[in-house]
Order: C-alpha cells, then sequence, then structure tokens
C-alpha cells in the first residue's frame, strides 16, 4: 500500500535552474535570475502580434522557471498553470513536463498533483530522459523511508536512463544506481551490492511489466484525481508499437 505523501515535506532535487532558493542566492546570482526575468519579459514584449500561442507558452515557462529562482512561488505557480494543458495539445511533451516540474517546486497545495502529472508525461513519452529521471527522484525524495514507491520510482527511473539514455546513458546509469543503493539502505538497512540485487528480486522491481503497473497506482494515489488532462485521449494517440 502507498503511504500518504506529505506536500509540505522538505525535498532534495537535482541542480536544475529552478532550483535555487531566493533566501541562498548571493547577490551576483540573484542579479543573474533578475536579469534573466527582465530579458524573458522584454522577448514575450516583443513577440509580434501574429506569434504563435506556443511561441508566448515557452517565453512564459522560461520566465516561470527563473520565478522559482528567486523564491517568487505564487507567481510561479501562476504562470505555469495554464502552460500544462497548451503544451500537451501542441503535443510538446517536454515543456508540459517541465511546466509541472515547476508547478511541483512552486510549494502550492496541488504542487504534489502536479508532480504526478509530470511522471506520467515523463515515463509516457519520450523526452529528454534527464527530466524523467529528475521527476521520478522527486517522488523517491517525496516517499517515507518504509514505502515500496520509493524503490518502484527509482528502478523506473534506472529503467529509462538504459533505455533512452544513449550518449548519457553511462553517467544517468551511475546516477539511478546511487539512489537505488540509497533507497535500499533507507527502506531495508542494506548496502552491499549482493543484498541489493536480492532485495530487488523479493520485491519483484526486475519485472519490467509488473513495475510499471506499480508505478501507473503511486501516480494514481498522489495526483488524487486531479487531473488535468485526459490519459485515456492521450493513450489512444500513442503509436501501437
Amino acid at each position: 500500500m502507498v503511504e500518504k505523501f506529505d506536500p509540505q515535506k522538505n525535498i532534495t532535487k537535482q541542480e536544475t535552474l529552478s532550483d535555487s532558493v531566493s533566501s541562498f542566492l548571493s547577490g551576483d546570482e540573484r542579479a543573474w535570475f533578475e536579469n534573466e526575468l527582465i530579458k524573458f519579459q522584454q522577448q514575450l514584449r516583443d513577440l509580434p502580434n501574429q506569434a504563435s500561442n506556443l511561441e508566448r507558452a515557452k517565453l512564459e515557462l522560461e520566465i516561470a522557471e527563473v520565478f522559482i529562482g528567486l523564491d517568487r512561488l505564487n507567481e510561479a505557480w501562476e504562470s505555469a498553470r495554464p502552460l500544462v494543458e497548451l503544451f500537451i495539445v501542441e503535443q510538446e511533451f517536454e515543456y508540459a513536463v517541465r511546466s509541472c516540474r515547476v508547478l511541483y517546486q512552486a510549494n502550492h497545495d496541488l504542487s504534489i498533483a502536479a508532480l504526478g502529472q509530470g511522471c506520467w508525461l515523463a515515463v509516457t513519452y519520450p523526452i529528454n530522459p534527464t527530466l524523467s529521471i529528475e521527476m521520478l527522484h522527486n517522488i523517491v525524495e517525496e516517499t517515507p523511508d518504509n514505502s515500496d514507491g520509493a524503490a518502484v520510482a527509482a528502478m523506473a527511473a534506472q529503467y529509462i536512463a538504459d533505455m533512452r539514455g544513449e550518449k548519457d546513458r553511462e553517467n544517468l546509469m551511475f546516477l539511478t544506481t546511487q539512489v537505488i543503493a540509497k533507497v535500499a539502505k533507507r527502506h531495508r538497512n542494506i548496502e552491499d551490492e549482493e543484498s541489493i540485487k536480492i532485495w530487488i528480486e523479493i520485491l519483484e522491481l526486475n519485472d519490467t511489466d509488473q513495475l510499471f503497473t506499480r508505478l501507473a497506482k503511486i501516480i494514481d494515489t498522489i495526483t488524487a484525481d486531479n487531473w488535468w488532462f485526459n490519459r485515456d485521449e492521450l493513450r489512444a494517440q500513442l503509436p501501437v508499437n
């Protein structure tokens, strides 16, 4: 059984543009973010009237990510929230996941639902594997130590690293292996490689079909029916093979 996720739990994230927290920014870092904000806002104002909604949305997402960097979380949420559906309609799924990442980082009541939806998109579509892995590792951080949910998310991240990693495969596999070891340590206090292999077998994490079925249940739990798009419609549009 998946334990209830706590949206107020402190989280540890990988380093991205939007991970910096305002209170820890140096003067130079704050100035950089503020300059980025001015730049993107000016680019948005300079767009011609005939610019597409997609062009505008991409700049609005850049602005939302900078808001996260400046710890202007309410503004980040308000900027990014309308973008999820827009990017999905445009079939720009990587941008949709980035929007969900901003919404997750914005510390809103629905941030955990945003994480779940971003993970669903990140697993369903062949987007940048680093972003997919980052989103799944956020589930790891949000999941209680004694829950199997972290192990499921960590193994799913490694599967994506293996299948989609391409030129970054070695680095991503190393990263995901380290996270799996961390989860095994906190879940069952095991550390050696052989014990971790046995732990994976006992939890049946090496059964790929079952693994992603279990991940789907975890995502359903953390979204709590707060879906902003129709998954059935998106599944129907996927290639058969």
